[in-house]
């Protein structure tokens, strides 16, 4: 999954239209570690005895009643960054320090630095292309 700092800085450069299965999260101290994910019906595991049941809810007992989209970050998925670097998307490899994404610019070809996890090395990337567009645009 991205790290919550990347999403921050991505997140000014993005339209989200959120989907079921995207995840966010809400960036305020009481409830900023929670991972919330889109989704029409709420299941709910519960095991007693040792049975394990699906409960479907209409909502959680102590969910927030709403909260805006401009109030929470989103937490792309690997794929959804993939799909936003669009034709700049060269490749993506493995080597010993983490994943690395291969560029076609915008400029010049560019390689990110290893990031530990695939999403986040998707991030670095799409962060690389929209700061180099925005300047290509002034």
């Amino acid at each position: 999954m991205i790290s919550r700092e990347l999403a921050r800085e991505l997140a000014p450069h993005l339209t989200w239209r959120p989907q079921n299965g995207d995840q966010f999260f809400i960036p305020r101290p009481e409830i900023s570690e929670q991972v919330f994910t889109v989704s029409d019906m709420v299941v709910e595991v519960i095991s007693r005895g040792g049975d394990t049941r699906f409960h479907f809810n209409g909502t959680v007992e102590w969910a927030l009643d709403s909260v805006e989209v401009a109030e929470v970050v989103w937490l792309p998925r690997e794929e959804q960054l993939r799909s936003r670097l669009g034709s700049h998307f060269l490749s993506m490899d493995a080597d010993p320090g983490g994943f690395v994404v291969a560029l076609s610019g915008p400029g010049r070809a560019h390689h990110t630095a290893p990031a530990a996890d695939a999403s986040d090395a998707y991030a670095h990337a799409l962060l690389y292309v929209v700061s180099h567009e925005a300047i290509a645009a002034r």
